[in-house]
């Protein structure tokens, strides 16, 4: 079983995180997931701490002469900033003599964090780990579950579908069968496909921060090449889109998923809907496929062989720069919410968190399908599985 954890406060000395259950064999360094780090950084809308943080992981365990060797893999990530830091976020000593935040900011953890945990006369305690600085180390991690599933043919990406009121075309095809060029939308600095929405999502997030406000979005994820049965109807816990979606609603800010493009299926007659079966050339075989694929690669909590997509909606940060009102829990005085550094919009980045904790979710599905203690005999077994799980006419 493929698990994971992670630690670490926004402005402490270090992000931290542990993964178990993947396989030895696999080739993994610290080159591969700083790029998945950088590309976490990037995307216009984005505050000043990326142009402090340049996220390098430094792999501590798990992993030689570039390989995992089947036993836990632990990384850190130091956090840059924290020199800045040290004495209000220190580990050890008496307490620094500084301004305490006691002002919540609608939208975040801080008040129903304060009273859950008791930091009411500081909400520092919770911001700093309800913070998404942490998701820097789920990317880290997924990067190591992403490269398992590159081993067996698949690939994970990610695209931006909406940012504010603006919506870009569908880039995965009328039919939903289309894996958009990943390359393509990292170039954009929205991690948009639509170049006439790209111009739009710009200026929103322009004049957005121009007004002291934030903007959230609708991200498209999608999973290219996985076997068929994955996942299970057996059991409630175990049906993979529930565990998907568990995953997704996990990141910071994200309030919504979903499956393909089910609240518009939602609207239309199950004729409309359901993905017919048809017979295509493939070689000498006549594989069976699907018309259209609105069930988004899952049918039942299980992978049917069509592309996986999933969909995710973030809404707007909860720090404003102009903020709304809020009470000082110290006086009961009304006030403006507290403000914290942070970005106008995120949305481009929440793409590339969601590719990592679909990557991580993925894994653990491989894993509990196929078995196995090394790449080579997981991915013997998954190219088998190929073979036969394809029907001929």
């Amino acid at each position: 079983m493929v698990r994971f954890l992670t630690a670490g406060e926004s402005h402490g000395p270090a992000l931290t995180g542990i993964i178990e259950g993947l396989p030895a064999g696999l080739a993994l360094d610290g080159a591969y997931i700083n790029r998945q780090l950088a590309r976490r950084q990037e995307g216009h809308g984005r505050g000043a701490r990326m142009k402090i943080e340049h996220d390098e992981v430094e792999l501590l365990s798990g992993i030689r002469f570039g390989l995992t060797i089947g036993s836990p893999i632990a990384m850190r990530i130091i956090n840059r900033d924290w020199e800045n830091w040290d004495r209000k976020m220190a580990i050890e000593g008496p307490e620094a003599d500084m301004q305490k935040v006691t002002v919540p900011r609608p939208g975040h953890a801080d008040f129903a964090g304060g009273i859950k945990y008791g930091h009411m006369d500081d909400l520092r305690n919770v911001l700093e780990r309800a913070s998404a600085r942490e998701t820097a180390m789920r990317v880290a991690l997924g990067s190591a579950a992403r490269r398992l599933l590159e081993e067996l043919g698949v690939t994970i990406g990610s695209v931006v579908l909406q940012i504010g009121s603006v919506e870009a075309v569908n880039p995965f095809g009328a039919d939903f069968l289309e894996a958009p060029d990943l390359a393509e939308v990292d170039a954009s600095p929205v991690r948009c496909l639509d170049k006439d929405a790209e111009a739009e999502m710009v200026t929103a997030i322009d004049e957005a921060g121009e007004k002291g406000d934030t903007l959230g979005g609708i991200v498209g994820i999608w999973a290219q090449g996985l076997p068929i049965g994955l996942g299970s109807y057996a059991q409630w816990d175990r049906r993979l889109d529930g565990r998907i979606a568990r995953a997704l609603l996990s990141i910071p800010a994200v309030k919504g998923a979903e499956i393909g493009p089910a609240f518009e299926n939602a609207g239309r007659p199950g004729s409309e809907v359901h993905d017919s079966f048809r017979t295509g050339d493939s070689g000498d075989n006549h594989a069976i496929s699907r018309v259209q694929n609105r069930a988004g690669g899952l049918e039942g909590g299980v992978t049917n062989g069509e592309l996986l997509i999933c969909r995710i909606a973030m809404k707007p940060i909860s720090t404003l720069l102009n903020p709304l009102g809020s009470v000082d829990l110290a006086t009961g005085e009304e006030t403006g919410a507290h403000v914290e550094r942070s970005d106008v919009c995120a949305v481009p980045a929440a793409g590339v968190v969601a590719e990592a904790v679909l990557a991580l979710v993925l894994a653990e599905a491989v894993g509990e399908k196929f078995g196995g203690d090394t790449v080579a005999e997981i991915r013997d077994r998954v190219e088998n599985h190929h073979r036969i799980s394809r029907p001929e006419s």
